[in-house]
Formats: C-alpha cells, structure tokens, sequence
C-alpha cells in the first residue's frame, strides 16, 4: 500500500477534476503574440539557430501561460505562427519542424522528452502546462517520413505540416491537428490526405481544434460543430484585417454566433501586415477582444465561457435567416447601380443617395434589403449597398454569397457618376453615423450552408443584434461609428 502523502496529489488533481466537472462554466484564455521572426533565408539554417529564435518566442509565450494561469485560466490558446513565424520556403522550415506523434501513444514530453527522438519544442510547451497546471494550445511545424511506395511523397521525402497541438494540466498531449486547408503561400507545407477531425473531453466540456484558413470550410470547421457536436472551437489563426469583410474580431464573433458555440481566437500580431484581432466569443456574443493596429505588442485576453453553451440559459435562440428578407418585395434595376471589385470578387453595388428610405440591390439569385436614416450626410463621403453571389477566386476557390453595407472613404477624392473609389483600409477613428437594418434570403441547402451574420463595425455585438427573422439591426440610435455591415453565406457544394 501506498503511504498517504505519495497518494495526496493524486487525491488533489481527482478532488480539482470533479470540482471542475461540477462547475457549469470556465476561465479561457487566449494570447496574441508579437512573433519574433528570423531572417528571411532560402536556406536552412542549423538547427541550433531554429531553436534559439524559438525559444525567444516561448520565453514571451510562457510568460502570458504563467498570468493567465495565476488569474484562474483553465486553457490558453496562442497563434498559428506563434513560435517561428513565417517566411519560409519548404527547404528553410525544416530545422523548425519536429515530429509530432499521434496523441493516443500516451506522452508527457516534460517527463520523458526523448521518448520520439528530439522535441525540445514540445518538451518545453508540455512542461508550461504541467508547471502551471492549464491546458497549453500552440502552434508548430511536424515532419514524417515517406518513401517511394506513396505517390504523394514529396522529392525531400517527408511531409510537413502546419500543426495544432494541447497539451494538458499535466503535460500530456492530448490533440494534434493538421492543418487542412492551406492559405495562398503556405508552400513549405503539405496537405493531410484526409481532412481531421480533431476533439479532446475535458472536466469542462468538449473542444474542437482548427486553424485559420479552415475556419471557411465544412470540413473541419462545420463537421466538429454539426456532427462532432464540440462545445468549444480552439483556433489559433494568422488572420490579416482587410476590410469590408472578413476582419478577425467581426468574422470569428460571427462564426460562434452562427454556429452556436464558443470560439477562442489567438492571432499572430503584425501592424506590418495588417495581422490584428483576438478574442473569445460565445454564442450570445463577444466576451472580450482586442485590436490594435498602433502598437507592436502582445495581449493577454481573459473571460469566462459557459462550459456547455447549447444547454446554457444565455445560448441566443434559433434564428430564422431568411423569415424577413423573403417577405421583402425584390425591386427592378435602379439607375444608381455601378460595379465594383472588392477581393477579385465583381460585386454589383447601389449607392445611398437619400437621407433615408429602403434599398434593394440583387446579384444572382441574392438580393440584399436595406432599411436605413443617417444622421448626417458630408459631401466626402458616400454610401453604398452591394451584393456577390458567385465562385471566389482570390487566395482558392469557394462559393461565396456576401450583402455589404459599406462607407466609402473618399478622402475628398472627387468621383462622379458610378466611378466611386471603392476603398479599402484599415480605418477605425471615422464617425460614419447611421441607423440600419440589412437582411438577405441566403441559399438553404441542407446540413452542408451556413449563414453567418457578420458585423463589421469596431464595436461588434454592441453596435448591433440580430432578430428572429433575420433581420440584423443596430441596438443604438447614431452614436456609434460603422464602416461596414456584412452578412456571409457559404454553399459549400458550389465550391
């Protein structure tokens, strides 16, 4: 028999298991990191060179894993290129890569780091977590070899891929995923043959895990939430804000509104390349976030989630999308309406050239319906309404069905006609003053669309509320700025 003090801890960790299991709702933590980044190089550098400019990462990482964890966070999730960056060409990201086995072989790195060859990386990532009794969620590069017997093996003979990995309150890992849909310029890396759908049980409910580019597909984005049935989303994303849509803050509060689930969102932080925007988001809306295109610094963001958010009194209820826009009379051509390209997507767009009043405009088969009244209206600036309904092409291919409310920052440019500047930017300091009601009838086709209401204003979920017919109407009367509203559709069979 084992003496009482060898078996306290263990008694401790069980006694914590089940308080936790308890316990209705949970500290999550995401952090948005700053990443120190090498030398641009088409060549690999040594090995030790890789590791010491990670380790200047982590040294940043595991100071926001130790705060978080000492203000009461049960898990903390970092970005995708959060340990070495990018910049890298398939020969270059070698030395940062290491090989990352299949969780179900039962490994604490921290206590037996050579278990699976070298994996200083993962070794230290899995000591963060044990040392601060939190679930660690990072970002890495994996490698396996292949021979010629695989067609798909490449020359080098090994794969690469851009890999998730969680590591548990004791330094177990317990998920690796592997990025599935690569964004434009992700060369060093390799698609998995199939995609994965990756889940892990904790005391505080079930999470799924993807990484940023997948956040736009069915699989896995949709496959975890409809039929893996995950409470939580870990995701980790490098995500560049461009307005008028797919902005990090708006996008990701919209997909856990739509989706009806929680997702934590850490993104890499770079003003350079317009990389901004973390947060954590429930159903009902965005318990807290940050964006910051001034400074060159991280950001610890902290909340409590309801564990289990579809069985929580504060879940939203269901919405039906299209209950009002069908019940809209679609108007004929007006003679206000002008194209425009906004992504190499060719939106077709009509301006609001009354103080007030309702809109129609239509692309396709998606007509987008607007009811609004400005408050003022300055002679530098101009609204528009606009729809695209069509195959997207930009950085890969998917079907795409998108209404935009949009202000147009003219900057006194002058433009007559249809020949309006439609410009893009990073603009968050405009008082573009304006009451509005878009809605939209999206295409229903089955298990496999999704319909997400995506508020493009810099004070997301407090500008705006969605109604139960679908109609997505700002909460305030005029005080607050808005640049874009935006309503997203996918039809995934279209792609």
């Amino acid at each position: 028999m084992l003496p009482f003090q060898a078996l306290l801890p263990a008694v401790v960790f069980a006694l914590a298991a089940l308080q936790a299991l308890a316990a209705n709702t949970f500290m999550a933590a995401v952090y948005e990191h700053a990443v120190i980044l090498p030398h641009p190089t088409q060549e690999p550098v040594p090995a030790s060179d890789a590791l010491a400019l990670m380790n200047k990462n982590m040294d940043v990482l595991e100071g926001a894993i130790k705060e978080a964890a000492q203000q009461g966070a049960h898990i903390i999730v970092t970005p995708e290129d959060g340990i070495y960056g990018w910049r890298f060409t398939r020969e270059s990201i070698y030395p940062y890569l290491e090989d990352i086995p299949d969780p179900a072989v039962d490994w604490i790195p921290c206590t037996d780091p050579s278990r699976f060859g070298p994996a200083p990386v993962q070794e230290r990532l899995s000591c963060m977590a044990r040392n601060n009794s939190i679930y660690v969620v990072a970002n890495i590069g994996d490698k396996k070899p292949c021979d010629s017997s695989d067609p798909g093996c490449p020359r080098d003979g090994r794969y690469h891929y851009n890999t998730d990995v969680v590591f548990d309150t004791q330094g177990k890992l317990v998920a690796r995923y592997h990025k599935y849909n690569l964004f434009l310029g992700e060369a060093q890396f390799d698609y998995p043959k199939e995609p994965e759908a990756v889940t892990f049980e904790t005391p505080f409910g079930k999470f799924g895990i993807f990484t940023c580019f997948d956040i736009l597909f069915y699989e896995p984005a949709v496959v975890l939430v409809s039929k893996m049935q995950v409470d939580t989303v870990l995701f980790p994303t490098a995500w560049m804000n461009v307005l008028p849509f797919l902005t990090a803050i708006e996008f990701h509060s919209a997909w856990a509104m739509g989706m009806g689930v929680n997702v934590l969102a850490a993104n890499t932080h770079n003003t350079s390349m317009d990389m901004t925007g973390s947060g954590i988001y429930a159903p009902a809306g965005a318990k807290t976030y940050s964006y910051n295109t001034k400074t060159e610094d991280g950001h610890l963001l902290i909340a409590e989630l309801d564990a289990h958010p579809r069985l929580s009194p504060a879940s939203p209820p269901a919405v039906s999308w299209n209950s009002h826009a069908l019940s809209v009379e679609r108007v004929s051509q007006n003679s206000h309406e002008f194209t425009g390209i906004i992504f190499e997507d060719p939106f077709t767009f009509t301006d609001l050239t009354k103080p007030g009043g309702n809109l129609t405009v239509c692309q396709k088969d998606l007509c987008c319906h607007l009811s609004y009244k400005m408050a003022e209206k300055r002679d530098d600036e101009v609204y528009v309404l606009g729809a695209f309904d069509g195959l997207h092409v930009f950085e890969g291919q998917y079907y795409l069905q998108v209404i935009l409310w949009r202000w147009l920052f003219t900057l006194g440019r002058l433009f007559t006609g249809r020949n309006l500047q439609l410009c893009g930017g990073k603009k968050e300091d405009n008082d573009c003053l304006l009451c509005w009601s878009p809605s939209a009838p999206f295409v229903s086709n089955g298990k496999k669309s999704l319909k997400l209401p995506s508020v493009f204003a810099f004070k997301p979920n407090k500008c705006s509320r969605v109604l139960a017919d679908g109609r997505l109407i700002n909460r305030n009367t005029t005080s607050k700025p808005v640049l874009s509203v935006t309503l997203f559709g996918r039809w995934y069979e279209k792609d």
